[in-house]
């Protein structure tokens, strides 16, 4: 069988996950604003993907030609698949904004243009116009300008013609930035008879443009959005005389002037301004331009405003307590005295915000250490460790300063942890820390006692309302000095170290996943029972890949739910048809990660930090940790099952990448995440 037989390629298989989250904007079932939202982060994850990845390819074709493989495929060959796919994806983004439309309009809720705002409206919006928008619009008229000018990559501009009837003037172009960072994408209109209005930005300034250019003699032909996307790989030089943190610095600014990679345009504009555009920013016609709608920047309709009622969005769950925890007592006692598992969002994260406040004042505590990959802007998770600082406790901080898209942020809270005297820690050289970790060093009669966090995702409280995430507290020893070694390493690189329960990447991780997985085959060999179930975000690497199509002809059961790429090839005979997988996308983000081995009937249960990718497992500090405690393995497999058992927003991948739905076995539905709050609700009660 051809090894593109065995395998999804990457790119395609995240267009496909890119697809299940615009299922949900079609979902009729989804809150009607909700659907909205959806629709800006399918935009969102776009752009990423374009910035990113598609950059990578366009950089392979432009220096080492069309025909060289990335990743097992041509890039030109990749590449027009992309194309074509994205084109695809972006005719249903566009007929289902439309339906969705409709949908508001029935509701009373109405998003107009330019051209269709009444007298009372226009005065409105012209007065909105001279307030708030004048002061920050800069028109360029294109005839002025030797050069085109720089399109920077999250603005969108508004791109016009301009005409006239009188024969001296001459056919001119234009360019608007439209100021969405500055002032709301949104601006609602006054109600009419409990009909609400809304109308976009770039539509207030439409409504204007005779003002704008009131001193010349033009006449409007059109106005039409354009959007540019560029490359968002960081270039740093290899210059030793710099610090890190300058190179990240100067590779975020250089990041603002990086390659072009994708060219969005309202495909009604002006054909001769088009290809006045297209020649000036010497774009690649056939790999580059993506025609679409009216309205671009779709990731600002994550901000839609809620002009009806609650019934317009989800339910907020409040974040439940956890029940090992009590309000007015130590969090800390609570972890010596039991292993305990946040599963955030259904628990309240401020769990863990009220660990650090409470080690950060407690004397007996002498040092805390803790891995930053992504914090909240304002972050509470850092303010503590600055508050712990500030008491006289060593406290140790490994920022990762090469968190794509977090960079600026990140450089801003080493230097505030800095100045309150605390270590800042850059990582590896060549080696991203990706890992979770918490680890706080407590003087307990005479001896030092370690206190650990091990979490799937990031301290994050933002990120904790919508990303489910697990997050292991623990005192057991067999993991908390080994946590305690991880920061150690930070510190001194030169030592060699010996883990006996902690994973690590890049040293151990690959080899154990092996290891586990011929384990299984080994017993299913011998006629037992042999098993693998594996929640994950992306499933890429190819070599393990080939270990599951191993284990799979070897009679091991192997399911999987894996919410983003999967490379592996489900039910295909002779090759996989032990093997299960299906995608949940919901109101949360799926994002903990979760393996367990059947290990002879005597289960082996891991959370990690890492995905099964080629970065994750090779060139990333990454950490997974065995679960011990009974009841926490208990709570696993319980989130597990209920994962396994949705029919309502789980996708089954298959080798056509068609993602239909989980088919209802009778006449239950089962919606995971809904499920997960009941029981956790349900373990409160008892």
């Amino acid at each position: 069988m051809k090894e593109q037989a065995r395998f999804i390629h990457r790119e395609i298989s995240w267009l496909s996950f890119n697809e299940r989250v615009l299922q949900e904007a079609q979902d009729l079932n989804v809150p009607l604003i909700e659907r909205i939202r959806f629709l800006g982060i399918f935009s969102n994850n776009l752009d990423e993907f374009f910035k990113v990845r598609v950059a990578t390819i366009k950089r392979m074709i432009d220096f080492r030609g069309g025909d060289k493989l990335f990743e097992g495929e041509k890039a030109k060959k990749l590449m027009n698949k992309i194309q074509k796919k994205v084109i695809q994806l972006q005719n249903k983004f566009e007929y289902t904004y439309q339906q969705i439309v409709g949908e508001l309009e029935k509701n009373g809720i109405f998003i107009i243009n330019e051209m269709e705002l009444n007298p009372t409206q226009g005065s409105f919006v012209k007065k909105y116009f001279y307030d708030n928008v004048m002061p920050f619009i800069s028109p360029v008229l294109l005839s002025n300008v030797n050069e085109f000018p720089y399109l920077k990559d999250k603005s969108i501009y508004l791109a016009i013609k301009l005409s006239g009837n009188q024969p001296q003037v001459q056919t001119d172009y234009a360019l608007i930035e439209v100021p969405t960072g500055i002032l709301p994408r949104f601006i609602v209109l006054p109600s009419e008879n409990e009909r609400k209005f809304i109308i976009l930005l770039e539509d207030v300034i439409r409504y204007s443009l005779d003002d704008v250019f009131a001193l010349f003699h033009f006449d409007i032909s059109g106005a039409w959005i354009i959007k540019l996307t560029r490359d968002a790989e960081l270039d740093m030089d290899n210059d030793i005389s710099k610090s890190l943190l300058e190179l990240i610095s100067t590779g975020v600014d250089s990041r603002k002037e990086g390659q072009p990679v994708r060219f969005v345009f309202d495909n009604s504009i002006a054909k001769d301004l088009l290809d006045s555009i297209i020649i000036k920013l010497r774009m690649d016609v056939d790999s580059t331009l993506i025609p679409g709608g009216r309205y671009h920047n779709f990731k600002d309709f994550m901000q839609f405003p809620n002009v009806d009622g609650p019934e317009m969005l989800y339910s907020k769950d409040i974040p439940l307590k956890h029940p090992q925890v009590r309000m007015q007592s130590s969090i800390l006692d609570a972890m010596a005295k039991k292993d305990f598992m946040l599963h955030v969002p259904y628990h309240d994260f401020i769990i863990f915000v009220r660990l650090l406040q409470e080690a950060s004042i407690d004397p007996r505590v002498t040092e805390i250490s803790l891995t930053v990959y992504r914090v909240a802007s304002n972050s509470m998770v850092l303010n503590a460790l600055i508050s712990a600082a500030r008491n006289g406790k060593r406290v140790n901080v490994v920022i990762e300063l090469q968190a794509r898209f977090d960079e600026e942020a990140n450089i801003y809270w080493s230097r505030k942890l800095e100045e309150v005297g605390a270590n800042v820690f850059f990582g590896i050289p060549d080696l991203k820390v990706h890992a979770k970790l918490l680890c706080i060093t407590r003087k307990e009669n005479n001896k030092t006692v370690n206190y650990s966090c091990v979490s799937t995702g990031n301290f994050h409280e933002g990120n904790a309302a919508v990303y489910s995430d697990l997050i292991l507290f623990t005192a057991d020893s067999r993991i908390t000095n080994e946590v305690a070694k991880v920061f150690d390493f930070f510190e001194n690189t030169y030592r060699n170290y010996t883990f006996r329960h902690l994973i690590n990447s890049p040293l151990f991780l690959r080899k154990k996943i092996y290891a586990l997985i011929e384990n299984e085959i080994k017993n299913a060999r011998k006629g037992k029972e042999a098993y693998i179930i594996l929640k994950i975000n992306n499933l890429v690497d190819k070599e393990i890949i080939y270990k599951l199509y191993r284990a799979n002809r070897a009679g091991v059961k192997i399911k999987l739910i894996v919410r983003g790429i999967c490379s592996l090839i489900p039910g295909v005979p002779g090759l996989s048809e032990n093997i299960e997988a299906i995608s949940i996308v919901d109101k949360y983000l799926e994002h903990s990660r979760v393996v367990i081995f059947c290990n002879g009937g005597h289960e082996l249960f891991y959370i990690s930090s890492a995905d099964w990718m080629n970065r994750n497992l090779d060139r990333r500090i990454e950490v997974s940790c065995p679960i011990y405690d009974k009841d926490v393995q208990q709570e696993i497999r319980d989130l597990i099952e209920i994962q396994l058992h949705d029919n309502m927003k789980a996708r089954i991948i298959n080798p056509v990448q068609d993602n239909s739905y989980v088919k209802v076995q009778g006449t239950k539905k089962l919606r995971a995440q809904v499920e997960l709050y009941k029981y956790y609700s349900g373990k409160l009660k008892n």
